[in-house]
């Protein structure tokens, strides 16, 4: 085993510790594999750099500016409020009409800014509807997945199996390519979910003659006032008589959490209770003579009736990430309360200013309607939701201009790609990608102060050094020492078991660094396999993008899951039950279809 082997072996361990334990930015984590690289000579200072001017990372920066142009001109809001069913039905016609539009669209767009987008009125809409929210926010981020896997701009995975694919001397997919495998994925995935969605995913069964089902509810700490008339009152059946609306969930008293059960509770001086209702209560809270929520006191000088109550999800640009809320002095900077934290579907309310945050992590806050005018936007916050309104829309003229740019944008790709077909003649997607992002700008549909604040930096970092430690595996022989091993493992099914394995390989990957780094990892052992085997690559290059592109199981492999579970308060159980038949289904079907639309 050479020296170089050594090192690369060590760098990919490295990746993977640094991916599971989250010890960096994942931009970083690559950049610092590839910096190791470059200094030890396994790559060359062209070799470190090419990802950075590659087509594809260059693309996918751009169709951030295009993403946050549609995002601001509030046309994903719009069309969500026109298309979700105006009456309650059963969910094998509720859940296709969710996820349908919303995996059109992200077949062109990224699906964050229209997961974000939907999220808040698809949890007012199942209020309204009397549905469990539950039932329908995972689906909806299933959907983005779907949509994304169809076309090359709907995943970013997709673009860097592209790019890596030119580098290397082959020819890359063109727009739909993808989708003669991801439109039958789609499909089988959305009757998957509508007919077994009721039964696996968390939340109440919708059953059409029931009246009422779950609604999200949510959790408020209070203390009693002092001299409270709630003092010596008896909780009985999980009620107050003098709190109506709300359920008694728990009781902490001198350092110990008494939960009511059916019987009778007497409350006493010093309780802290923590209690249980919808939306609509937290003015009811505020307005009560004898109890006061818990953590209210840096915002006594508001009048209660300016307070409004608002859900985060924390994104990787937080500056206190990795921090306490006391060492990140969270009022100070945004001059909110933090009421509660969810994680991992369970709710944090005890010794707040102690709890590391995380990335993902849902914060309720207690604000004035300043806080959504002034972060609303910044990208600090995956999303900022007021819990009892529905988003503000924006003016109708940039709705408008928004829906013409993306429809440009499409159609001119569209045509690009039939006159390829005819006259030879193909321009780079780049071009139109760029043409709409300029509009938007120029038209006034998307702000151009501060404009690069709209851009994922370090995804594109975290893209274009993975092509750079991509480039490294092949360098050091460790593709061919696995393509080798493959191919002796499954020598008797021939290509098809080498796909077979590529695909879980990669599937695994992604679920537990990133999708876009582990595309970037098994590629360079698709080209020595197919090499060994005397067989085209195309097939094992679909199979990499498709098992990038369709992470199900758990919320780490995409942003949207992530968000998603914060937001709906989902396990990582929700995921896991629904989501690994969902990725077995696509697995049978990528390895079955796989060589018969694209053959060895």
């Amino acid at each position: 085993m050479s020296i170089d082997i050594i090192i690369a072996l060590l760098v990919i361990v490295y990746i993977l510790v640094a991916f599971i334990f989250d010890l960096l930015r994942p931009g970083l984590i690559l950049f610092s594999a590839a910096v190791v690289f470059l200094a030890t000579g396994i790559i060359s200072a062209e070799e470190m750099i090419k990802g950075f001017s590659n087509t594809g990372v260059i693309t996918i920066g751009v169709l951030f500016l295009v993403n946050e142009g549609i995002k601001q001109s509030g046309l994903i809001t719009r069309l969500a409020k026109a298309y979700l069913p105006r009456k309650k039905s059963k969910m094998p016609f509720l859940l296709p009409r969710i996820m349908i539009p919303v995996s059109l669209l992200s077949a062109f767009l990224n699906n964050l800014p229209i997961v974000v987008n939907v999220v808040p009125i698809l949890i007012k809409w199942a209020g309204l509807m009397n549905l469990s929210y539950k039932k329908f926010l995972i689906p909806l981020s299933y959907a983005a997945i779907f949509g994304g896997m169809c076309t090359l701009i709907g995943t970013t995975s997709n673009l860097v199996v592209h790019g890596l694919m030119l580098e290397n001397g082959y020819k890359g997919f063109h727009l739909f390519e993808m989708a003669k495998l991801g439109l039958i994925v789609a499909g089988f995935g959305f009757v998957y979910m509508a007919f077994l969605g009721n039964w696996l995913l968390p939340g109440e069964r919708i059953l059409i003659r029931k009246k009422k089902t779950e609604v999200k509810d949510y959790h408020y700490n209070v203390l009693l006032k002092p001299e409270s008339a709630l003092i010596g009152v008896t909780v009985s059946n999980k009620r107050i008589d003098g709190l109506g609306g709300l359920i008694v969930s728990a009781i902490e008293r001198q350092g110990n959490v008494i939960r009511p059960g059916n019987g009778s509770i007497r409350i006493e001086a010093g309780d802290e209770l923590l209690l249980t209702g919808q939306a609509d209560r937290l003015n009811y809270i505020l307005a009560h003579k004898e109890v006061t929520l818990k953590g209210i006191d840096a915002l006594k000088e508001i009048p209660p009736t300016e307070l409004k109550k608002y859900e985060v999800v924390l994104s990787p640009r937080f500056p206190g990430v990795g921090m306490t809320l006391s060492e990140f002095h969270f009022f100070e900077h945004f001059n909110a309360a933090v009421m509660a934290i969810h994680r991992n579907g369970e709710r944090i309310t005890t010794k707040l200013n102690e709890v590391e945050l995380k990335v993902g992590d849902n914060l309720v806050l207690l604000a004035t309607d300043s806080f959504e005018k002034n972060w609303a936007d910044r990208h600090m916050f995956y999303l900022v939701n007021y819990v009892q309104d529905m988003p503000v829309e924006k003016t109708s003229r940039k709705k408008w201009l928004a829906f013409f740019i993306l429809t440009g944008m499409v159609a001119g790709i569209l045509i690009n790609e039939m006159v390829s077909y005819g006259f030879g003649i193909r321009l780079n997607i780049f071009v139109m990608v760029g043409i709409a992002a300029v509009l938007m700008v120029w038209l006034g549909v998307l702000p151009w102060e501060n404009y690069t604040k709209n851009i994922s930096w370090d995804l594109l970092i975290m893209i274009a050094s993975a092509f750079a430690v991509s480039n490294a595996i092949k360098n050091t022989g460790i593709a061919n020492a696995l393509a080798r091993e493959f191919i002796q493992t499954v020598h008797d099914l021939g290509p098809l078991g080498v796909l077979a394995i590529l695909y879980v390989f990669t599937t695994l990957l992604s679920e537990i660094i990133s999708n876009n780094a582990a595309v970037a990892l098994v590629f360079p052992v698709a080209i020595v396999a197919s090499e060994m085997l005397g067989v085209d690559a195309k097939p094992f290059f679909v199979g990499i993008a498709m098992a990038g592109a369709a992470s199900f199981m758990t919320a780490r492999g995409y942003r949207s899951n992530l968000i998603i579970k914060g937001i709906g308060h989902y396990s990582k159980g929700d995921f896991f039950r629904i989501g690994f038949p969902l990725q077995l289904l696509t697995f049978l079907l990528s390895v079955w279809l796989i060589p018969l639309i694209w053959e060895f």
